[in-house]
This record gives structure tokens, C-alpha cells and sequence, in this order.
């Protein structure tokens, strides 16, 4: 084999890397099942939950809570994180509609109480390399009218789908920082289903129970 052939160092360590990171979102998932009511229905964004740790890993927060999140996300640097981000902003978060594809819009974006002394440096990185909306806001008096506009921000982001993300009291003037981050997803059938077709149908729930649904089939 052509030793020109063979991936880099930093390659192998990037897939290493997310690899790592499918593994940790099996792990967050049997933990959210397992905290959800047996026969109720969860809908969460691995990717999005590795996106917002990333974030906070590179944050003004110090090296105990980076060597935490490294911990929990097996990994050895924010190089390495950032570099499995990376990997998700160009494939698993690559809006496809301008060729026929799904319409994905995901974003991100940091709130740090203006107070608080940080490097200007930290503007840069969110900004430019995470491309995440960065704003001094005022916590420490203001924190309900910060907590209004950060639901905004997010039901703006989502086409107004996700609405009320943060109830009241779970920002004060206590809050230091907030990390966010909102996916947007919207694709159309391959085949299109005909309304015409929708008929009520029995589904058996798994408590043994049923319900009527509207149900709709593709008649070929």
C-alpha cells in the first residue's frame, strides 16, 4: 500500500474521536429512556447535546469544568472536540433544500453575565469557529427579561416550534452563563402522501390498550 494512501494521525484521531462520541450518545439515550415514563414518546439531538458541552469546554468557566466535560465525552482536548464539531457542522447539520434535499438549520449561541471579566479572545472563538451568536447580557439585574429574549431566540431559530424553552426561575442573578443551541429539520416525502387516503385505524398501544389514529398509506 502507497504510504501516501494511508490517513493521517489527526484523521484516525478525529474518527477515534467520534466514534467516541457514538458511543456516549447510546449512553445519554438509555439514561433519558430510563427517566421517561414507559410509554411516553422523547425526542432529543445527540449531535446537539455534543455541540452545547463542546461549547461550554471552551468557555470562560476554567479547566475543572473542561476536564469534566473531557471526562464524560472521553476526550483529551478542546482540539479534539472541536474538531468532531467541525465534523457535525459540515455533515450531519449540512442543509441539503437548495438541491431537493431537507431544509436543517442548526445554531448556537452563548450569554455570558457583563460582569464577569473574560478574554476577548472568547468573543472570537464563538464567533468565528463555532460561528455562535455571543452576547454580554445583564443577569444580575435583569435576569427575566434575559430569559424572554432567549426564548425568542430559540422559537425564532425553530420556526416558532420550540416555544417557552426556559421556565421561569431557571435563570436568576445567579446565572453566570448560558450556552444554547437550537436544530430546525424539514424534509419532505420522497413520495407524497394523498390526504384523501386517511382513514381512522386501530394502534395498539404497548400497555396492550388501543387508540383510534388517522393513519394514511401510499397506494401503489
Amino acid at each position: 500500500m502507497n504510504p501516501s494512501s494511508l490517513p493521517s494521525k489527526s484523521t484516525i484521531g478525529v474518527e477515534k474521536a467520534i466514534k467516541n462520541q457514538k458511543d456516549i450518545a447510546l449512553i445519554v439515550s438509555k439514561h433519558l429512556f430510563s427517566t421517561k415514563a414507559k410509554h411516553s414518546n422523547s425526542v432529543f439531538s445527540p449531535a446537539l447535546i455534543n455541540s452545547a458541552l463542546t461549547l461550554a469546554a471552551s468557555g470562560p468557566d476554567g479547566s475543572s469544568v473542561s476536564n469534566e466535560i473531557f471526562s464524560f465525552l472521553r476526550s483529551s482536548s478542546t482540539d479534539e472536540l472541536n474538531a468532531v464539531f467541525s465534523k457535525l457542522v459540515s455533515v450531519v447539520f449540512a442543509d441539503h433544500s437548495a438541491h431537493g434535499g431537507p431544509k436543517i438549520t442548526s445554531v448556537n449561541g452563548v450569554w455570558i453575565e457583563q460582569t464577569l471579566p473574560i478574554d476577548s479572545s472568547f468573543k472570537d472563538l464563538f464567533e468565528n469557529v463555532f460561528k455562535a451568536a455571543f452576547d454580554r447580557v445583564d443577569f444580575l439585574t435583569n435576569a427575566e427579561q434575559v430569559r424572554i429574549e432567549l426564548i425568542k431566540w430559540a422559537e425564532d431559530h425553530t420556526n416558532g416550534l420550540i416555544k417557552d424553552l426556559l421556565p421561569p426561575g431557571s435563570v436568576s442573578r445567579q446565572t453566570g452563563c448560558v450556552f444554547g443551541n437550537a436544530l430546525f429539520f424539514k424534509g419532505a416525502w420522497e413520495v407524497p402522501f394523498d390526504k384523501s387516503y386517511t382513514k381512522d385505524t386501530e394502534f395498539q398501544l404497548l400497555s396492550g390498550t388501543s387508540v383510534s389514529m388517522p393513519f394514511n398509506g401510499v397506494v401503489s
